[in-house]
């Protein structure tokens, strides 16, 4: 009998982690129309959550189950983006979303037998690298808005928070997202 490296995600599990991907979204897309200043926006601090809901999937269930979580988010919150956000805004946050999280999620699996904050680290950097620069192109370029000065503040704002998640993260993966250990039968 063969055994899966990871546990299989149970419906409500899936249910839950769905839940939490689209209410990060769709709040990181209300968020995003409110400016801090004239570099900084309120989505930039909610948005990073994302990328822990995914590495926590990512940890316990593997990459698989995590694509699919990040595939049905992302429906969900577009959809529901339509509704809070300028239509605009909720595809420029869609695709970013998407792209972003699937990077996350294939260097996150790459690194996940390194030290342990590595892949969510490496993983939220670079995901929230290319969400940046792929949101505020698609969402602002030709508006008047000086949205690199955004990109910067929101980018480094980004990444403060991605290390600050490592705390969690470490903390939640020993209880929620520890691996399903190999047994053989």
């Amino acid at each position: 009998m063969k055994s899966s490296l990871y546990a299989p995600m149970s419906v409500l599990q899936t249910l839950v982690a769905i839940l939490a991907m689209a209410v990060v979204v769709v709040g990181s897309n209300i968020l995003v129309q409110y400016p801090i200043n004239q570099w900084l926006t309120w989505g930039a601090i909610s948005y990073p959550v994302a990328f822990l809901v995914a590495d926590l999937i990512n940890r316990r269930f593997g990459p698989q189950a995590a694509r699919r979580v990040v595939a049905v988010g992302f429906v969900i919150a577009v959809v529901f983006s339509f509704w809070v956000a300028t239509p605009r805004i909720a595809m420029a946050s869609g695709l970013a979303f998407l792209f972003a999280q699937l990077l996350d999620i294939q260097v996150f699996d790459r690194l996940r037998n390194q030290a342990w904050w590595r892949a969510p680290f490496i993983g939220g950097a670079a995901g929230a690298t290319l969400d940046t620069f792929m949101f505020f192109a698609l969402a602002f370029a030709g508006t008047g808005i000086d949205w690199m000065s955004l990109v910067v503040g929101d980018l480094a704002v980004k990444l403060a928070v991605n290390l600050a998640l490592l705390a969690p993260f470490r903390a939640l993966m020993w209880n929620l997202a520890r691996p399903q250990t190999s047994t053989t039968a």
